[in-house]
């Protein structure tokens, strides 16, 4: 598989707590010089990003991020304000606990109310897999399905594992059509970034694609 096309799939990543301006700097110069499908940044770095690049990237941010459990009416709070500040992209997570209480309704309407507001913009809904059952899982990729969101993403990064091979192939089964797959968290090697989009995923998020495509570190 040639180097272009996996970086086009690829959200390049830099969502470390102490992420420094510098760091935000220079994975928005790589996504541009390797054209990155997108730049997945912190929210507070989005309006500095939109300033000094604008165009000459996709702005990918976080909302709920990385826990999942805010209210809904402040994840719509950062949708909004992510918006604002230039993102196109949002890759939001579930409220877990609503998923482990089977209230799967709740957490349909949090993903319509999010897409709502996205309208256009491309909506990823995080699930967060190392948590899960197979049947939450399934229950998941329905509730995705119905609320329109435009992907279903495996994990944070931050969680007790990423993204699972099997788990791809799952949500190959039971996703629509319409709904798209971004494998995320542990995507460590060349072999990995292949065999995800082999699977089928059309997004994948690593901060790691461009050392081991070029082999830097």
């Amino acid at each position: 598989m040639e180097k272009q096309q996996i970086y086009k799939h690829v959200d390049h990543t830099q969502l470390k707590p102490y992420a420094t301006w510098e760091e935000i700097e220079k994975v928005c110069e790589e996504a541009i010089r390797y054209q990155t499908a997108s730049v997945c940044i912190p929210p507070c770095y989005v309006r500095r990003v939109n300033r000094k690049y604008g165009e000459q990237l996709t702005i990918c941010t976080v909302v709920g991020f990385p826990l999942g459990y805010s209210v809904t009416a402040a994840k719509l709070a950062e949708v909004q304000q992510a918006i604002e500040d230039g993102a196109s992209e949002i890759d939001m997570v579930v409220n877990i606990s609503d998923v482990k209480n089977g209230d799967f309704d709740k957490v349909e309407q949090e993903i319509i109310t999010l897409k709502r507001e996205c309208q256009n913009r491309i909506l990823k809904v995080i699930v967060e897999t190392c948590y899960l059952t197979e049947e939450e899982k399934i229950a998941l990729c329905k509730a995705v399905t119905n609320a329109g969101a435009d992907y279903i993403k495996t994990s944070t990064g931050f969680g007790t594992d990423g993204a699972v091979k099997t788990d791809i192939a799952l949500f190959k089964e039971h996703i629509g059509d319409a709904v798209r797959i971004k494998a995320a968290g542990g995507i460590r090697s060349r072999q990995d970034l292949e065999d995800f989009l082999t699977l089928g995923c059309d997004r994948l998020g690593t901060s790691s694609a461009v050392s081991i495509l070029e082999g830097v570190k």
